[in-house]
């Protein structure tokens, strides 16, 4: 017999939900063991002998390779460990079966997409400028965003490092105050989409980060994590040609 499981850190493990999550699912009744639909917190189990279900689905635990989906909030850094002990994306995916690594970087006062893994050789892609990954913002900029700074952006404007930035800019809405953009880059510098804006005039008030790669946060709320699905991980790969 192996070695007894909380029930909510085996869900955990199988990357279904985190524990607290997990808790939830079994207060809803959507977790059966040995065909039993389980009606308290805190059951352990034995990880290979018994069968444990969610919605009518047998459950096991996630393979080696691990790929996650994190809505980052803001003052959270993407570091594993901060000297400055502010909190981290670490503290946020601990329920995560394996360490996994944040998947290029997403700033401290930046919301948004950021995955995270343990497959090294798909996060060096995914990050090298070679393969043009996408990633697409939602700002809310100072001011009545025009068309011509949209044209701007997208000709290319030298950043501070020196290097030119550009993006492909879509205004949702323009008011006298302020401007809800959507933004698509395929680098990625420190801070590009707050100075592209401020470059036309347009001071970044709040910043998202909504897709990264094709993989959109959706309805995750900030601090909430998933597991990216099967169909997620091969449409990674396959952008950065390791299929």
């Amino acid at each position: 017999m192996a070695e007894a499981i909380r029930i909510n850190k085996y869900l955990s493990q199988c990357g279904i939900a985190s524990r607290r999550a997990a808790e939830e699912l079994i207060d809803q009744g959507r977790v059966k063991v040995n065909g039993q639909v389980l009606n308290r917190q805190g059951m352990r189990i034995d990880a290979e002998a018994d069968v444990v279900e969610v919605d009518g689905m047998q459950v096991r635990p996630v393979p080696h390779n691990v790929y996650v989906l994190l809505n980052k909030p803001v003052e959270v850094v993407t570091t594993l460990d901060d000297p400055q002990k502010r909190p981290t994306v670490k503290q946020l995916v601990k329920d995560v079966i394996a360490r996994v690594y944040p998947v290029g970087r997403l700033d401290y006062d930046t919301e948004g997409a950021l995955l995270l893994t343990n497959d090294g050789e798909l996060a060096h892609r995914l990050t090298h400028p070679r393969w043009q990954v996408e990633k697409t913002y939602e700002a809310r900029v100072a001011g009545r965003f025009t068309e011509a700074d949209t044209r701007k952006i997208a000709d290319g404007i030298t950043l501070e490092d020196g290097a030119t930035g550009k993006a492909q800019v879509d205004i949702i809405e323009a008011t006298p105050k302020y401007s809800l953009l959507k933004l698509t880059l395929t680098e990625g510098r420190k801070r590009e989409v707050r100075q592209l804006c401020k470059a036309v005039g347009h001071p970044v008030l709040q910043l998202r980060r909504i897709s990264f790669g094709g993989i959109v946060v959706g309805s995750l709320r900030p601090g909430q994590w998933r597991m990216l699905t099967s169909e997620e991980i091969a449409r990674l790969r396959k952008l950065v040609d390791l299929n």
